[in-house]
This record gives C-alpha cells, sequence and structure tokens, in this order.
C-alpha cells in the first residue's frame, strides 16, 4: 500500500498488447469470407463462488439482445478461465461444431494482467509456449484448445473511463464530507503487471481527487500477490487515518466472491483500529448499466472490422 501521489505516470504498456492482438486478428481476416458466422465469447476469471458467476451470467442476459441485433452477430455465451465450466475450451469446441468462421473474445478483466496477455492466449493455442502449456494443463488443469475459427480479443475494462466512473459513483453514494475523508481502494494484483495495476489504481485516484474532492487516496491488494492477506487492507486504512478522521474502503473487483468481500477485506475493516470510522459496503463493480454498453460497444465495433 502507499498513498497516492500527483503528477502524470507513463502510458500503460495495455495499448501494446492491445496492438499486437488486432494486429494478429487483422493477418489472420483478410480471407474472410463473406457472410461467416460469427459468435461472441464473454470470458472471465470464474470463480467457487456461484454469487460471483450468476453476476457474471447475468451480464450475458442484459447483453444478449442488443448483440444479436447486430447483423454479423449469431450467438453470445460465456465462458469461464478455470474452476468452472463451461470452460473456453468448451465453447470454442462448440463453436467449431456449429460452424462459427469468427469468435470476438470479450474478456471480462479490469486490466492487463497474466490471465489477460498470457493465459487465454495459451488455452486459445495461440501462445507458442510449451512450458506455460504443460503448466495450463498439468498443473493448473485448465484444458488447452485451438480453435478453428478466428478468433479476436478485445481490451480489457480500463480501455476506457469506465472504471473510473464505476468508482466514482459508489465512492459518492458512501460518502458524507470529503474534506475528512480518506479512499483506499482495493484491488486484486498482479505479480507480472504490477506497473499496469499501480497505473490503474493511481489513475482511479487522480480521477477520484477531480469529480469527489477526496484528496487523500490509497490502494491495497488483497490477492495471490499477498497471499489473500488481510494485512495490506488494514496497513492501508492505518495510513489514511494519519491523514484523515473517516476512511472509505472500495473493492476494485469485478464481482462480488465472498472470499474476497467479506473474509479479507470485511474482516480488515472490522480487526482494524477505529473500525467505527470505515465505511465499506460489499460491492463490485458489477451491475453497471455502462460496463454492459462497453460490452456491446467493443463487441459491436470489432464485428464491424471483420
Amino acid at each position: 500500500m502507499r498513498i497516492l501521489k500527483k503528477g502524470l505516470l507513463p502510458l500503460c504498456l495495455a495499448a501494446g498488447i492491445v496492438a499486437a492482438l488486432f494486429s494478429c486478428k487483422d493477418t489472420a481476416q483478410s480471407s474472410q469470407p463473406e457472410g461467416g458466422k460469427t459468435a461472441v465469447l464473454l470470458v472471465n476469471h470464474g470463480s467457487h463462488s456461484k454469487l460471483w458467476r450468476d453476476m457474471l451470467l447475468d451480464l450475458e442476459n442484459e447483453v444478449k439482445d442488443k448483440l444479436l441485433a447486430h447483423p454479423k452477430i449469431s450467438e453470445v455465451r460465456t465462458a469461464f478461465m478455470e474452476y468452472n465450466e463451461p470452460s473456453i475450451a468448451t465453447r470454442m469446441k462448440e463453436f467449431d461444431q456449429e460452424g462459427y468462421d469468427d469468435v470476438i473474445v470479450v474478456p471480462i478483466f479490469l486490466t492487463v494482467s497474466s490471465h489477460y496477455s498470457h493465459d487465454i492466449p495459451v488455452i486459445l493455442g495461440t501462445s507458442a509456449d510449451p512450458k506455460a502449456k504443460e503448466y495450463m494443463i498439468g498443473k493448473e488443469k485448465i484444458e488447452v484448445y485451438k480453435p478453428k475459427a478466428r478468433v479476436s480479443i478485445t481490451p480489457p475494462l480500463d480501455y476506457t473511463t469506465l472504471l473510473k466512473k464505476n468508482v466514482e459513483r459508489r465512492v459518492k453514494a458512501l460518502s458524507a464530507e470529503a474534506s475528512n475523508e480518506g479512499v483506499l481502494l482495493v484491488a486484486y494484483g498482479d505479480a507480472d503487471y504490477n506497473q499496469q495495476w499501480e497505473e490503474m489504481v493511481e489513475e482511479i485516484g487522480k480521477y477520484l481527487k477531480v469529480k469527489t474532492g477526496h484528496e487523500s487516496i490509497a490502494y491495497a491488494w488483497c490477492g495471490h500477490l499477498v497471499n489473500y492477506s488481510t494485512e495490506p487492507t488494514q496497513n492501508g486504512i492505518k495510513k489514511l487515518f494519519e491523514l484523515e478522521d473517516k476512511v472509505l474502503v472500495i473493492p476494485v473487483l469485478v464481482a462480488n466472491d465472498p472470499y474476497f468481500q467479506n473474509d479479507i477485506i470485511q474482516k480488515a475493516v472490522d480487526d482494524v483500529e477505529g473500525a467505527a470510522s470505515v465505511k465499506y459496503v460489499q460491492d463490485a463493480i458489477l451491475p453497471d448499466k455502462n460496463l454492459n454498453d462497453w460490452v456491446v460497444d467493443i463487441a459491436t465495433q470489432t464485428a464491424n472490422n471483420l
């Protein structure tokens, strides 16, 4: 955890990765026949929590009709990267069996991460890393399948201002008086892409300073990077108490998983000294109409370029 600082940051590497993905896609699509069948696959991480999974399935239901209204899109489905079925491989096999020529993969991930830039390409058979493939199949027990259909992978959620506006709305819902409140953003984190994750939360923090008037903003990780510990969240709250009388804790997590929102973040809040001056709601980025609109927009824009 560290207190956010003012000043411009270097551009996130996400743009470069996205550009590379789209570049590969364009080359493959140059020979696409007229009238090919196209499907949209919403890919998320997966979770042991039914509540978490249902929020992602609700997203599919909410965007499906709008996506199917596009003349090039014939189907919309959801896949879980790990823990659950239907997996990415299961869905891709279905699309191949049903004769789809193109699949637009929309990853419901916050920013560039190991899952987004590495795991998904390995699962789809587009990565030439044999060790990664062996690890995925052997240790993670995730099926790898290279589809016959051409695959286009869209950018992650922080490609637009979606996350900033989402967090702004939730901060305002908890805030009583910005002048004496600090804001702690709690996100999963990623060891391999720590710079990009730091840039994401710092950009959200700078946005909040302008839009909500909160001057003291910090962030903490709660995922594998910190061994799912409550300590970073507690340390973040303590640091903000050195500057402000009250603290708002905002989970920057895609959906609501009781393990993270309750067992980690809520426990950290309950156990910290001064807990009565901490405001926290076990919510998540979903549900969000703006996210629904983003999924429709990014998928239809990609379909238009097929």
